[in-house]
């Protein structure tokens, strides 16, 4: 409790400085040795954001006033977390939502309202529903305009990519907040949407997934989940075929499940639930390897199944538990290693997630603070019981997948979870199988694996308590065991022993405190054994040392790479130096005093017995030696410094020493060892201040290049350690580690987290001796330095290039060094060395441009200088990123609040701390950082190639952090692109293009989001298409274009035009204006102010609009010009593309520009030009007038109601006259009124209402008359016709829907000016049988039938009297390449218009359908276009269907096969719309049971007789003979068609008609997989595989298995043997649902074992099969009574064999016998086979039991013979484990039968 009362005071002092109780802080700046000026800082920060942010909201000004005071808010949340009030934080998300909602806001600043919105909103319980409530309307629109864009397929809009996700995580994130009504407005608004055969479905079900509130409190329920509940999940149940919405059902209800734990009774739909989840897992069932693609698709997320799954442990029924623990068991031996798939992943993935999310529900209601959200019920909590249970039918799969082939990491991190929940029943079976692979030598990845995850569970094991108290005894014997791993010859296994060794290291103070037995008397047994023990910790440190000595003595750099240049280390001795480094330093820094002495005495000798070279083996001594003097300072300077001092003393007594090129090793080493051993605390080395300052005089002017470098090392090391604030200890316990007392006892530290309220810091904070200290350095060093360029760079002293290199590295780690000391660049900083580096640039760049490792140190000094705080942003990021990692993998996820171990949380404290200091200083744009940038700019366009690319890296780093540097560089960059200039060299223009192109990540000047750069940017890269230096001979010029040209499409994104703001978003800021703690600063603005606001915001849009079409027109100039070559104007047609918008018209020029385009002779142009032209008719459409009206449903009910019949096709009521039309009500979109009508339905107001039709081109504006003009202009269209029938790519010519949206904004916008002259042209194409020819003309019909939906009556009857005798003359002339386009036209033609507006085409496709005229091909395509348009129709066609239906049922019996597949598929959507769905009415179009009756009777002759059922060989349709019998099996496979394509197609599967067709199936489907099987039998094959997947209801699983008991008594032996093959994958796919029903098992056992009894080998067989996967997946049991069973079965007695009599071969003994005993043996053995990886306690007797049989006679012998082979391949890998089940003579008896005998005997 104490520090609960420590924290209250804590708040109260803090929200008297503050003036208000924070929200949420930052823990970790409490701990800054600077944390008592937090508070005004944040204060005076949070006031000004509130000011100018309100004040720029009131002034309009959103660009860029409330752009940047957003940004400076999320920067403040990043800083100090959530510090301010909730008044304000209410404020602050009130703001946010009017302005991320504001209608016309560009998409990036939507973008970036959005994430600072999450940001406040993540966090939900600091706002609970009574501070907070927000509408979910605007969010839905905002979405829908985005998601469901009309416009953006037509090239209007330009959204970035990552706006689906933000908008997404904006509306989880609010969602908490819609006001209690919000449930029944959206159930209101999207189930018009629910109709299932539609797209529409996907998109309600979506939006449901998104905006359902399920957190409600219980008082509400009624007005939340209560109201959709049931009628969802009702349909989720019934839905069998896995349609794509289903998943965001499933996300719904696990969220649903999640929220309201213990308020929903899920018991009845469990089985239901975990059948599905079974399934959505794909594993591979059976022999048949069908899947229904689907399945795969549309699976479930598994990371939707375990949220799901963790909501419904626990209550009060254990059902949950018990179906888990069933799916574990059904799956454990997939996880095995020897299985590999397609389905692992998830597999692994549901492995890794379950505990995590089970732990996670488990610290929500034991250990998170209560909110305001709802709490688990008393009733619904998980028991201690619970988790156990779940821990124990989880251990056995874990435990297996720890090998697999992807990997152990999934295995460790459910270890990790599962070890928190229960370490004593996951730890014991991990070390059992780590201590044996730590002893192998043969099996490295199973060591891998085992130590992997064994640092996951490494906290569990060591904090023991009450739960697992011998855990802890368990650290010396794995620390010493593992030491062998740290082996140079196996790079991974070195890398894992040294991450195991530090992790557990990190936990555990090494001290030896064995005395303590002697002293204490209060231990208890484990105590006492844990002091004894540490006794070992000081040898095992030394072994540790030893061990890294001889892997530095294996990685010296040998002879071979010292003479080659690779001076460097290679990547993998990197990574070891880094793991053994950090390693050592762990250790060094958990050892006590005494431990450290000894190490530190062994480290000392061996570093400085020895000579290292400096590259390899050199740098692991130094860090070796590093860590030593970081962890005590005193104590090991003592012995570093003198020693390296004199050495170095020594050696270079002599003068020429430091003249020499090489210098002497010794000297090397020594300076090596001693910049190394001087990273320690500040004030430590002052006392050697003399020395070191002797040292560096000496050493910095070496003339050897590596011994200068090592000497700025040092200066760097010293400079730093003196200047900046840091932690100087990360010991696992405050203080250090301390020798062991009475009252103090350090294994009670073992294991325990750092306690966040004392970690009591040690920081080094600069003292100002230390400060003095730096500035005399810099005074005595860099003065000189500084002086020396001085007089270099004016010629007064001539120096090497080596030297000026020298200099520069001097400086440069001075400023490294001292930058945190230094003032910041304020204008006139650091004089001397900015206008140095200026200098030295300029003369460099004259007089030596090739001495490029001098402008290599130049550009970093100048990044040092722009950026350098103390730390650099990227080395900062790694940190962050490697410290994320580590956090995660040693979280406690359990407890959570940050029990994370000390040094964790010390470190998380100092990445606050360069946090502060990378954004503190804001990064204000001042005139010396535009210097510096020009600088770069010429540096990233000077001669040499690697200089360009350095300095254009620092560049874009630049201009990444000042944002708004970029308006100044990117004229200076355009400059180089200039046409006119002749002064540019081809560098200089390189460097330009790549300067505008950027790098992966950063900025792209070509594509700033503001017209100011755009305007000029886009038309100077055009035109520099004219430069002198530009040559299209150089690749890699042109490929810098195309990249250019290519990154600008990618990136580019719809700029506004509109900046305005609403008055609903001046409001909440003025709320703000008068908020108090703290008053904003700058206050409200005045009237007048706000006016001048309006004005300028008005300007602004003004602006935005005249340089759009400033724009427009430049890149209309670049393309009018004559000498720009044919690839720019390429990539200014492109870029002109970019500028068509839906919220301003093109400027009628480029309309001009585009139409002429259509017929440019290139083909790219061309497509750009379609494209555009579309999104133009698209701006020009006129807009209709609608009207709302509101349509009654009677009912609840879907489907095919009275309300909904008027909707419907009837032939006889359509609107056939002028009136008729006029009068008819169409309703365009398929899916109005099949589920409940919309509360306003918009429909289109009468004709005489609408825009005037047949517009005279007086009455057009502008841009129409240019198209008006064009398109009426004969040759136009005849060269336009004449270019879209070329043919563009032979056999890739498909229906293009860019076309297809021309010709109907053409038709839509003009009626049907354009049809005479296009009449003739579509006459001559529909003759012509080509490919593109008919491609075309298909665009234009389908164009032009959707285009006439406006038209008048009289219109559209000239128009179908036109199209119909075209289609006829298209649809006879159809081709095996143009039947898909014509299917497409029609498909297009019907999509969402009225059925009754296109009667005529309807009626003209029923007329001719299978004739027989033109061969099975035609009638073939006939249907296929005929259904392409019913299928668009839907429900709303059901006359047609019968029509269809009834035509077709007597032409079934088609012998060609292409005919029959199509009919098979014309079929599945005549069904299609009889679905079973709950609340739906019976349908009026067909159904399948009326249909199925009719087949049935014509099957008769097929069903009744016994014989083998032959394909039929005549082919052709002879009339007269044919008897019925061959007619039934030719209608037979036109059904089988027919359910096959149904399998994968329709929402219900109709299982009570196909449990009618399957005996007949049975009968003939094969039974080895073979391909020369007819068409009909392979059929009947994957009918049956298709059908046994499917997902059966509860209440059909009695009727399905009659049905086969029925058939496995017929007397054809191939039928029975498929009934097991189908019952083998039909209960696995439907196990939950069978499992809940024990008649159902039963049943199925008495049916397997039946047919284990059958007279036919191949069936007794396959019942073995079958029964041993049955036993395997847990749905049946081996119990006594089965034993017994097979026991008694397998001693029937076969009589004696009589004496052969002459002539006879049969040997006389009965069959029947034979057929018992091998039903026994094969029983048996399949007990055996049903568990492949383990020795279950009933084994080993069935075993011994089997091999008396195998000398019976055959096929005993056979399958005895099997069985002993597979048994011995299966448990061969851990026979060692397996042996320990049998007893001895067993044992022998064993050994003779696997040990193979003889072949010869």
């Amino acid at each position: 409790m104490e520090p609960q009362l420590g924290d209250c005071d804590m708040k109260k002092e803090g929200t008297e400085l503050l003036g208000f109780v924070p929200q949420k802080e930052i823990v970790y700046n409490e701990l800054l040795p600077y944390k008592d000026k937090l508070d005004e800082e944040s204060n005076e920060i949070l006031a000004e954001i509130k000011g100018n942010l309100g004040r720029a909201v009131q002034l309009r000004e959103i660009w860029p006033g409330v752009l940047f005071w957003t940004r400076k808010l999320s920067t403040y949340m990043r800083l100090y977390g959530r510090k301010f009030s909730k008044e304000d934080h209410v404020l602050f998300v009130k703001l946010l939502y009017e302005l991320v909602t504001i209608p016309k806001l560009e998409i990036s600043m939507m973008q970036s309202f959005a994430r600072l919105l999450i940001t406040l909103l993540k966090k939900k319980e600091l706002l609970s529903r009574e501070d907070l409530e927000l509408p979910w309307r605007p969010l839905y629109e905002l979405l829908d305009r985005i998601l469901y864009s009309k416009t953006e397929h037509l090239g209007l809009n330009w959204f970035p990519s990552s706006v689906e996700a933000v908008l997404k995580a904006l509306i989880k994130n609010c969602r908490p907040y819609f006001p209690e009504s919000a449930t029944q407005e959206m159930l209101d608004e999207w189930r018009p949407l629910m109709c299932p055969f539609n797209l529409t479905m996907q998109k309600a079900m979506g939006y449901f997934e998104l905006f359902l509130p399920t957190t409600l409190p219980p008082e509400l329920h009624d007005k939340g989940f209560k109201l959709w509940f049931d009628e969802l999940i009702s349909l989720w149940v019934s839905v069998q075929n896995l349609p794509s919405w289903e998943v965001s059902l499933v996300s719904l209800f696990a969220r649903l499940a999640n929220d309201n734990i213990g308020y929903i009774d899920w018991d009845p739909y469990i089985p239901k639930i975990f059948t599905r989840i079974l399934r959505s897992l794909n594993l591979p069932v059976g022999s048949s390897e069908m899947l229904v693609s689907r399945y795969l698709t549309n699976a479930y997320d598994i990371s939707h199944v375990v949220i799901w799954i963790s909501a419904l442990l626990g209550g009060p029924s254990k059902q949950t538990q018990t179906q888990l623990s069933g799916l574990f068991n059904s799956i454990t031996s997939f996880f095995h290693p020897s299985n590999h798939g397609r389905w692992l992943m998830k597999l692994m993935k549901l492995l890794q997630r379950l505990p995590a999310s089970v732990v996670k529900r488990l610290h929500r209601e034991r250990y998170r603070t209560p909110t305001w959200l709802t709490p688990v019920p008393e009733s619904h909590l998980l028991s201690e019981q619970d988790i156990t249970d779940f821990v124990e039918s989880m251990k056995q799969p874990v435990l297996l997948a720890m090998f697999s082939k992807t990997g152990s990491l999934d295995a460790a991190q459910a270890l990790q979870n599962l070890a928190l929940l229960r370490p004593e029943l996951v730890i014991p079976p991990l070390l059992e199988k780590t201590y044996p692979a730590m002893e192998t030598l043969t099996e490295p990845h199973q060591l891998t694996a085992t130590l992997s995850c064994m640092i996951s569970v490494a906290q569990s094991l060591l904090a023991g308590g009450q739960r697992f108290p011998e855990g802890p005894t368990h650290m010396l014997p794995l620390l010493m065991r593992a030491l062998p791993g740290v082996d140079p010859n196996d790079f991974s296994k070195c890398m894992i022993t040294f991450q195991f060794l530090a992790t557990f290291v990190t936990f555990v103070p090494l001290v030896d405190c064995s005395a303590a037995v002697q002293t204490r008397n209060d231990l208890t047994q484990v105590e006492k054994q844990l002091c004894s023990a540490s006794a070992e910790f000081e040898y095992f440190v030394l072994q540790f040392i030893d061990r890294c000595f001889a892997l530095i003595e294996m990685s010296t750099l040998e002879q071979t790479r010292e003479e080659m240049e690779t001076e460097k280390m290679t990547n993998l001795e990197s990574l070891v130096e880094l793991g053994l480094s950090s390693t050592f330093c762990t250790i060094l820094i958990q050892c006590s005093m005494e431990i450290f002495q000894v190490a530190l005495e062994k480290v000392f000798n061996f570093a400085t017995t020895n000579i290292f070279e400096t590259h390899v083996a050199g740098r692991m001594v130094a860090d070796m030696c590093r860590a030593a003097t970081k962890c005590h300072p005193a104590e090991a300077l003592k012995l570093f410094l003198p020693h390296c001092c004199n050495v170095i003393l020594q050696i270079s007594d002599n003068e020429e020493v430091l003249n020499e090129e090489e210098l002497d090793k010794e000297l090397m080493w020594n300076l090596q060892l001693f910049s190394e051993v001087t990273r320690v605390g500040g004030d430590q080395l002052l006392v050697y201040r003399s020395q070191l300052v002797q040292i560096l005089q000496l050493t910095l002017h070496l003339k050897c290049k590596q011994g200068y470098n090592l000497a700025c090392k040092l200066l760097y090391h010293i400079l730093r350690s003196m200047s900046i604030i840091y932690p100087r200890e990360y010991c696992s316990v405050p203080g250090g580690v301390q020798q062991h007392s009475d009252t103090y006892l350090p294994i009670k530290d073992w294991g325990q987290p750092g306690d966040l309220f004392n970690l009591d810091i040690q920081w080094h904070v600069p003292s100002t001796e230390e400060k003095e200290f730096v500035f005399y350095l810099l005074d005595l060093l860099l003065k000189p330095e500084l002086q020396r360029l001085q007089e270099y760079t004016q010629g007064e002293q001539d120096i090497s290039r080596d030297e000026v290199l020298q200099s520069l590295s001097i400086v440069q780690n001075c400023l490294l060094g001292a930058g945190s000391l230094l003032p910041p660049l304020q204008g006139e900083p650091v004089p001397e060395i900015l206008t140095l580096m200026f200098i030295c640039t300029d003369h460099i760049l004259e007089h030596s441009e090739d001495d490029i490792k001098s402008l290599f140190s130049i550009i970093k000094i100048i990044n040092d200088l722009l950026h350098f705080k103390g730390s650099h942003k990227h080395e900062f990021d790694s940190r962050w990123r490697s410290f994320s990692l580590v956090k995660n993998s040693m979280e406690n996820k359990l407890h959570g609040s940050k029990q994370h171990i000390r040094a964790l949380l010390i470190d998380r404290v100092v990445l606050q701390h360069e946090l502060r200091n990378l954004t503190k200083e804001g990064c204000c744009y001042r005139s010396v950082h535009q210097d510096l940038i020009n600088d770069l700019l010429r540096l990233s366009t000077s001669h040499y190639s690697q200089v360009r690319s350095k300095a254009q890296n620092v560049l874009f780093t630049a201009l990444g952090t000042y944002s708004l540097c970029c308006r100044d560089v990117y004229p200076a960059v355009l400059e180089y692109l200039d046409p006119d200039r002749t002064d540019v060299t081809q560098q200089q223009f390189k460097g330009a293009l790549y300067c505008l192109l950027g790098n992966r990540s950063g900025i792209c000047l070509a594509n700033l989001q503001y017209w100011d750069c755009i305007t000029l940017t886009w038309p100077a890269i055009i035109r520099s298409g004219m430069s002198p230096c530009m040559s299209l001979e150089k690749p890699s010029v042109v490929r810098l274009f195309d990249d250019l040209a290519d990154k600008i499409h990618r990136q580019y994104e719809t700029i506004g035009v509109d900046f305005s703001i609403p008055e609903s978003c001046v409001d909440v800021a003025l709320k703000m204006m008068k908020s108090s703690n703290p008053e904003p600063t700058p206050c409200a603005a005045s009237e007048q102010e706000e006016l001048e606001g309006r004005k300028r915001q008005e300007q602004k849009n003004k602006d935005s609009v005249q340089k759009y079409e400033k724009l427009v027109a430049d890149l209309l100039d670049c393309l009018h010009d004559r000498n720009l070559p044919w690839k720019f104007k390429q990539i200014a047609v492109g870029f002109l593309s970019l500028m068509l918008r839906d919220d301003h018209p093109l400027p009628s020029s480029a309309v001009f520009f585009f139409i002429e385009s259509l017929n440019h002779d290139s083909l790219l142009v061309r497509n750009v030009a379609i494209s555009a032209v579309s999104g133009i008719l698209k701006q020009l459409k006129r807009p209709h007038k609608k009207l709302k009206t509101s349509l009654q449903s009677y009912s609840l009910l879907t489907g095919d109601r009275p309300d909904n019949q008027w909707l419907q096709y009837d032939s006889s009521r359509l609107p056939r006259s002028q009136q008729d039309w006029d009068e008819c009500c169409f309703i365009e979109k398929t899916h109005w009124g099949y589920s409940t009508w919309p509360r306003t339905l918009m429909l289109y107001a009468p004709p005489d209402e609408q825009p005037k039709q047949g517009k005279t081109r007086q009455e057009m504006n502008e841009s129409e008359q240019i198209i008006y003009d064009h398109f009426s202009d004969q040759q136009f269209i005849d060269q336009f016709i004449h270019y879209l029938s070329l043919e563009d790519r032979k056999g890739r010519d498909l229906f293009s829907p860019r076309r297809f949206c021309l010709f109907k904004g053409l038709f839509r916008n003009f009626d049907d000016a354009f049809l005479p002259l296009l009449k003739p042209h579509m006459e001559r194409l529909v003759a012509d049988s080509h490919e593109s020819t008919q491609c075309c003309v298909a665009e234009i019909i389908s164009g032009l039938i959707r285009g006439s939906k406006h038209w008048s009556y009289s219109k559209v009857e000239k128009l179908w009297a036109l199209l119909c005798p075209l289609l006829r003359k298209a649809l006879s002339n159809i081709t095996i390449e143009t039947y898909a386009d014509w299917g497409t036209c029609i498909a297009t033609a019907c999509e969402s218009r009225d059925p009754r507006k296109l009667h005529w085409l309807f009626e003209m496709l029923m007329e001719s359908l299978v004739t027989g005229e033109g061969g099975s091909f035609m009638d073939a395509c006939r249907l296929y276009v005929l259904q392409g348009g019913l299928a668009q129709q839907e429900w709303r066609v059901p006359e047609l269907l019968h029509r269809l239906l009834q035509y077709l049922e007597p032409k079934l019996t088609q012998v060609y096969k292409n005919v029959r597949e199509r009919m098979g598929s014309v079929l599945t959507y005549i069904f299609m719309i009889d679905v079973n769905l709950p609340h739906t009415q019976p349908t009026m179009s067909p159904r399948i049971a009326e249909f199925t009756e009719r087949v049935l009777a014509r099957l008769k002759p097929l069903t009744e007789g016994e014989e083998e059922i032959q394909n039929h060989v005549l082919e052709e349709n002879t009339v007269g003979d044919q008897d019925e019998r061959t007619q039934a099996i030719k209608l037979l496979k036109t059904v089988l068609k027919w359910l096959m394509t149904s399998a994968g197609r329709s929402f219900s599967s109709a299982v009570p008609e196909q449990l009618r067709l399957l005996p007949l199936l049975f009968k003939i489907a094969p039974v080895e997989n073979d391909d020369s099987y007819d068409e009909m039998k392979r059929d009947a094959k994957t009918c049956l595989s298709l059908m046994s997947q499917g997902l059966l209801y509860s209440e059909q699983i009695p009727q399905v298995l009659s049905a086969l008991e029925e058939i496995s008594r017929i007397s054809s032996w191939h039928a029975r043997y498929n009934v097991l093959t189908y019952l083998q994958v039909m209960v696995f796919y439907n196990l939950f649902t069978f499992l809940s029903d024990a008649k159902a098992v039963s049943d199925v056992r008495a049916l397997v074992l039946r047919l284990l009894e059958d007279e036919q080998l191949e069936v007794r067989e396959m019942a073995a099969t079958t029964l041993s996967g049955f036993l395997q997946c847990n749905f049946l049991s081996i119990d006594e009574p089965l034993q017994a069973h097979f026991e008694a079965l397998s001693k029937t007695r076969l009589a004696k064999r009589k004496r052969r009599e002459l002539g006879s071969v049969v040997d006389m003994i009965s069959s029947a016998d034979l057929v018992r005993r091998h039903a026994g043996v094969l029983g048996l053995s399949a007990c055996i086979l049903s568990s492949p990886y383990d020795v279950p306690t009933w084994m080993p007797q069935i075993l011994i039991d089997l091999s008396a049989h195998l000398n019976d006679t055959q096929p005993i012998e056979m399958t005895v013979k099997k069985t002993l082979s597979d048994f011995r391949r299966t448990h061969h890998d851990n026979w060692q484990e397996h042996k320990q089940k049998f007893t001895d003579d067993q044992l022998l008896v064993l050994t003779d039968l696997l040990v193979s005998p003889c072949y010869y005997a």
